[in-house]
């Protein structure tokens, strides 16, 4: 694999499997346009190097990823209101494609809180471990807004519509002892022997056969996710109608004010 110099994803390769680390440790990992852009960078190189077999994916420091990192200026227009539907559909939902489509298994090794849509990352790998104090959560409802980066769909498909609805209307966040239980996470391993399971099921799945894990893929996606882009299209744009909303401005307020929320359905 090439060298790539980025500043805020980290990409190894060891035996046959590419590590992807995503690099803002101070920040719990939250995603920015850059980190996204970055992140596409490194699925592009791993979809074209022969000599990768496996993606692992999983977060710098004490968190897999907090989610959108809203303080940058570039989530914000010119009047003070989020605008998310450009980098939902140029940015952050591609990601979620170039996951799910990648002729190569991904393996989302989950160090700490996978929130929002560092959530969606996590759920569009095709295998998950997690270490005992990870955890997922979709907070989206707490301040108005809804669902994206495919949650939707991807929790439907792993842990079916009652549980994707307790996550999805309740916000509520799920250990790992209980994803595990619900299917979200495939093995839980206690604190500090993430990166050993994770790399020993790397290095399983480096030793199958490409083609196989290909078609197997393909023949999954077909299955449970026939619709995905669709989906990523509803979600961008209701994502967009939600932050425009008077609900999302006092969801905001209420938790800097670390109160109660009082939506009016506005």
């Amino acid at each position: 694999m090439l060298e790539l110099e980025l500043e805020t994803i980290d990409v190894e390769l060891h035996e046959r499997a590419a590590w992807v680390t995503l690099n803002r440790p101070e920040s719990l990992n939250a995603f920015t346009p850059q980190m996204g852009r970055e992140l596409r960078i490194a699925l592009d190189h791993v979809a074209a190097d022969p000599d990768v077999r496996v993606l692992v994916l999983t977060g710098a420091g004490r968190g897999f990823s907090s989610g959108a990192d809203l303080k940058q200026e570039s989530f914000w227009g010119a009047d003070g209101k989020p605008e998310l539907l450009p980098l939902l559909r140029d940015v952050f939902h591609p990601l979620i494609m170039q996951l799910r489509t990648l002729a190569k298994p991904v393996i989302a090794a989950v160090n700490g809180g996978a929130v929002g849509f560092g959530c969606s990352l996590a759920l569009a790998a095709d295998l998950i471990v997690a270490q005992q104090s990870a955890y997922f959560l979709l907070a989206f409802a707490n301040v108005g807004l809804t669902l994206d980066g495919g949650s939707s769909a991807l929790l439907v498909g792993r842990a079916g519509h009652g549980r994707a609805s307790e996550m999805g209307l309740l916000a509520q966040r799920i250990d790992a002892a209980q994803a595990l239980g619900w299917g979200l996470a495939n093995q839980v391993v206690p604190d500090g022997e993430l990166r050993a399971a994770a790399g020993a099921l790397a290095e399983r799945l480096a030793a199958g056969a490409p083609g196989s894990h290909a078609a197997t893929k393909h023949a999954l996606n077909q299955a449970a996710y026939p619709h995905l882009a669709q989906q990523l299209e509803l979600e961008a744009e209701q994502q967009q109608q939600r932050a425009s909303s008077a609900d999302f401005v006092e969801g905001v307020r209420a938790f800097l004010e670390k109160r109660p929320a009082q939506f009016t359905g506005s």
